[in-house]
């Protein structure tokens, strides 16, 4: 069993840069809603269904890292912030945000949201939700953030502010997207917000997003009904009056249910394979969304075997990532370098840091190196079990791949593939020797290596404490000069290349079906929010039959 994850303070701050940018650094709120004469869609009568692969585990938005879970929720529990296909972020509740001085964050929020039991949605909120984040310590993304915020405060109905305990550079924006907002006049009764379950066990569930889930049947579907009031939709009310998200036990289900008209969207990505063949389908359409995140492997430092680098090396060099990209992936990804800092990251990614070379040989080679001896058929004497979600075909198909390449090697991969939950619950227990998986949105450095490769980071499943990284970590969190902090985590990028402390595969942008009965959907970078976040749902409309 794995310690309990905890994200370390981060530490040697510099004094801050004169330069620092103490103004808000958002555009202002959005204009009021147009009315009907505005020649907008208005609300409607009809139900938009969606199909996923999975349950919700929490229904909590503070716990957890599931895509299902941060899909429905997200309909109930707004974010402060969203995101644009370059990273930056775009006013969402927040209408501006910055910097009152080097430790001091803001927000201004917007003054016309409400919680669907018609309790105004404040200040109080933002602030009560982050400090009880921070005091409770829930497990998943939101918590992990928080390492350098100290409080919060609300200093008027409209306005937060937080402390920090030493400068960083990104908090504000980090926190703004990664975090949602719960109603305090709910959740604080509750006690813990980490044990709450939010379940709608008492007396149903309170919104301040487009919709209100209203009925759960586990393992079938998730019924949402409209709220009165959502003014960050263009007039003012979500337009389909019912959603409803379906579950299925595979994509290749879903695709058949959309086909057939049973279903509307498809939450997930398309597998590659299906893009084109479902672009020439009469009644549908596919979405577009830009990559932010990237697919990796992880080698878990726990196990002795893999404590050693010639042995990470060795299992680097024994995937034929061409190879993967072109058959699991049709083409559609682009390589990283084996870098964290991916090509879309324009201003960090560092083109001299190059993707780990497919060379079996080489690979045998280190694994002598590092005691390693071979059977009579060539095979050395050790193996290691990778772990993957089986509801992600294109996960499936290449972790088959890394085994059969792997073996030419002379190292074998043992493969458990499970449901998905059952992985994320192996993945939070530390349960495996090798990772594959990814990440939806990985759009700032410091969060990214903070949460990946600081001891206690929530999602560093390589467990790796290097003194030299977490020293040049914590010098680019407290570094406000671009192009300082550019070359600081360059240098940290080719640490975490050389010593294979993720295998970071590649990058793509993401397709998604939907029926062409349906126009509006506004795409967001990511799974995670793609033309199923709240707003695009919200603005979704049925063509006249």
């Amino acid at each position: 069993m794995a310690p309990t994850r905890r994200l370390l303070l981060l530490g040697g701050a510099s004094t801050v840069a004169s330069a620092w940018a103490l103004a808000a650094c958002a555009p202002s709120a959005p204009e009021e809603p147009a009315g009907d004469s505005s020649g907008a869609p208005t609300a409607g009568t009809d139900t938009l269904t969606l199909a996923t692969t999975t349950d919700v585990v929490n229904f909590n938005p503070v716990i957890g890292n599931s895509r299902s879970d941060q899909w429905m929720t997200g309909l109930m529990y707004p974010r402060l912030l969203t995101i644009a296909d370059d990273g930056s972020k775009e006013a969402e509740v927040a209408t501006e945000w910055g910097y009152v001085d080097e430790t001091t964050g803001f927000y201004d929020i917007r003054d016309d949201m409400a919680w669907s039991d018609g309790e105004p949605l404040t200040a109080e909120d933002v602030a009560w939700t982050l400090n009880a984040v921070k005091r409770d310590a829930p497990s998943g993304t939101f918590y992990g953030q928080l390492a350098n915020f100290v409080e919060a405060r609300a200093i008027s109905p409209s306005r937060v502010e937080f402390s920090m305990r030493t400068p960083d550079s990104s908090l504000v924006d980090e926190i703004g997207f990664w975090g949602c907002i719960v109603p305090q006049h709910v959740f604080e009764p509750a006690g813990s917000i980490a044990e709450f379950a939010n379940d709608g066990g008492a007396g149903g569930w309170v919104s301040a997003g487009p919709y209100l889930l209203t009925e759960v049947q586990v393992g079938q579907s998730y019924s949402f009904e409209r709220v009165d009031r959502y003014p960050l939709v263009e007039g003012g009310t979500p337009i389909p009056a019912k959603v409803v998200y379906r579950v299925f036990p595979d994509v290749n289900t879903e695709i058949l249910a959309l086909r057939s008209g049973e279903v509307d969207v498809i939450a997930n990505a398309l597998p590659p394979a299906q893009v084109e063949p479902l672009r020439s389908v009469e009644g549908i359409d596919v979405a577009e969304a830009a990559g932010l995140g990237y697919a990796h492997m992880v080698y878990n430092m726990q196990n002795p075997d893999l404590a050693k680098v010639e042995v990470r090396r060795a299992l680097a060099q024994s995937s034929d990532y061409d190879a993967i990209r072109q058959v699991a992936l049709s083409g559609q990804a682009v390589s990283t370098g084996s870098s964290p800092l991916f090509p879309a990251l324009t201003q960090y990614h560092d083109d001299s840091i190059t993707e780990y070379e497919f060379d079996p040989d080489a690979a045998r080679d280190l694994m002598r190196q590092a005691g390693y001896t071979e059977d009579g058929d060539g095979m050395f004497n050790v193996s290691f079990r990778l772990i993957y979600s089986l509801q992600d075909s294109v996960t499936s198909q290449w972790a088959q791949m890394v085994k059969d390449s792997s073996a030419q090697a002379g190292i074998t991969i043992e493969l458990q593939g499970s449901e998905r939950n059952t992985y994320l619950a192996l993945t939070n227990d530390g349960d495996y020797d090798i990772y594959a998986g990814n990440f939806a949105i990985m759009d700032d450095p410091v969060l990214n290596f903070s949460l990946s490769y600081l001891p206690g980071g929530a999602i560093n499943y390589t467990y790796c404490d290097d003194p030299q990284l977490n020293d040049l970590i914590a010098e680019g969190a407290a570094t406000t000069d671009l192009q300082a902090k550019v070359e600081i985590f360059r240098d940290a990028a080719r640490i975490v290349h050389d010593q294979v402390y993720d295998n970071i595969m590649y990058t793509q942008n993401l397709f998604f079906g939907h029926s062409d009965a349906w126009s509006g959907f506004t795409a967001r970078p990511s799974e995670l929010l793609s033309i199923v976040n709240p707003v695009s749902i919200a603005s979704a409309s049925k063509s006249a039959s």
